[in-house]
């Protein structure tokens, strides 16, 4: 009874992938928990494929059809993927017409494969790593951005080596030409980063959430600044103060474990690269107040950040479901602003507003190298982090390159100076900066 049983899910899960397939017509396998594979299109050969390891994955989806039941089922290696990467698999599944393709599929002939798994048992899935207090940060106390910020970033610092350059910049990379390594778009987008702030000897620089150092080392090295970084990351900060070492830069750059809210002191020029996303919607007069409060009267502030298509109407970020899967498993606190609301609230704040650049396409390709990078050093991820933690990475840097691509992320720089009042010490063109 019991192979009989098991035999009917096996068909029933063969049946429902044909219909999808018909329907669907991607390059794309499905491999079941008996290796065979059923192709979802025409298709002779499938580049990457689904692999389902048994009837209790399709079980527990059918029982709690949620991004977070799927996210569940994939750090669980109850749902994966095989041939190519999470990007991959994406691209083959994400046309615009595959959801109305899918519409189409009957109703019937839908309840007739699904009904078999309506009884069958589901998959056990024990807690994955993810933030045990409230993700959202809404209403979050000042205490609580060490919290999320730690739960991001230390990981582990070997963990990020698998696949961030040698400088270890998590940031955008700028790609002067599509084809450079990510090691030169980094060295790149610092030097971007640099000549946008018009750094020169004897300027005082700080950057806010300066992660390992990266750019507090290369602003003091290659242009005399006398640097400052903050984060609430000790892993950041632990690994940063060895680098500043290595390189002999104690007398130029000094760093801390410190909230930007509780910073004192006046400097010509102020970085926030990729900060901005976690700082939350309620907090951003505070945020730009606090940095022009740290400003020298003809000082310049260059502010880094990912966000997000403005809407009609004004909801939290975490409204959708993945940008709720995002913050519980990978950015606890963090939420997106929209590019107008940034610049309206710098204004508000007194900062005049010179330039905004789009770097939109330039993140698509930074995660997509970051992913393919862990994806090829999975073995060692997973020693490091174990197997949850490795795949919940993966799926989250694979997405993220993917909603840069479609457009549905979006990332900017925005330069401004402290006052519209007097000279803001910027040459007449941006010709300075390509050169």
């Amino acid at each position: 009874m019991a192979i009989t049983h098991h035999n009917r899910l096996l068909q029933a899960a063969k049946d429902l992938a044909g219909e999808l397939g018909r329907h669907l017509d991607v390059p794309v396998g499905v491999r079941l928990w008996d290796g065979s594979v059923t192709p979802l299109g025409t298709a002779t050969q499938s580049g990457v494929q689904v692999s389902i390891a048994g009837p209790g994955a399709i079980a527990s989806l059918l029982r709690r059809p949620t991004l977070d039941r799927l996210i569940r089922l994939y750090a669980h290696g109850e749902i994966g993927f095989e041939g190519g990467t999470l990007i991959d698999l994406g691209e083959a599944l994400g046309d615009a017409g595959g959801r109305k393709r899918l519409r189409r599929i009957g109703k019937a002939k839908l309840l007739k494969s699904l009904w078999p798994f309506l009884l069958a048992p589901g998959a056990s899935l024990a807690r994955s790593r993810d933030f045990a207090g409230d993700e959202t940060g809404e209403g979050r106390a000042k205490a609580q951005n060490r919290d999320f910020i730690q739960f991001h970033y230390d990981v582990g610092n070997d963990f990020y080596r698998l696949f961030l350059d040698p400088e270890m910049q998590y940031s955008c990379a700028y790609f002067i030409d599509w084809g450079n390594t990510l090691e030169v778009a980094q060295h790149d987008k610092l030097e971007m980063i640099c000549r946008k702030l018009r750094l020169k000897p004897g300027d005082r620089f700080l950057d806010i959430g300066c992660g390992w150092g990266g750019l507090v080392c290369h602003a003091a090295e290659h242009y005399g600044v006398r640097a400052h970084g903050i984060t609430l990351s000790e892993a950041q900060l632990a690994l940063a103060r060895e680098r500043v070492a290595a390189k002999g830069l104690e007398a130029l750059v000094t760093l801390e474990i410190r909230d930007y809210a509780d910073l004192t002191g006046r400097y010509d020029k102020v970085a926030s690269i990729g900060m901005y996303e976690h700082i939350g919607i309620a907090n951003i007069p505070r945020y730009f107040a606090t940095v022009r409060g740290l400003l020298a009267e003809d000082g310049l502030f260059l502010n880094h950040a990912i966000s997000r298509r403005s809407k009609r109407k004004k909801r939290r970020f975490a409204a959708r479901a993945e940008q709720r899967a995002l913050l519980k498993y990978i950015f606890p606190g963090g939420e997106l602003d929209d590019i107008g609301h940034s610049v309206a609230a710098m204004e508000q704040a007194g900062f005049e507003v010179h330039d905004v650049e789009a770097w939109r396409r330039h993140y698509a390709l930074t995660t997509r190298h970051w992913c393919e990078r862990l994806t090829a050093r999975r073995e060692e991820a997973v020693a490091l982090v174990g197997d949850e933690t490795y795949r919940i990475w993966v799926a989250y840097l694979a997405g993220c390159s993917l909603a840069f691509t479609r457009g549905t992320a979006r990332i900017y720089q925005t330069l401004a100076s402290k006052s519209a009042k007097g000279d803001a010490l910027l040459p007449p063109t941006r010709a300075d900066l390509y050169c």
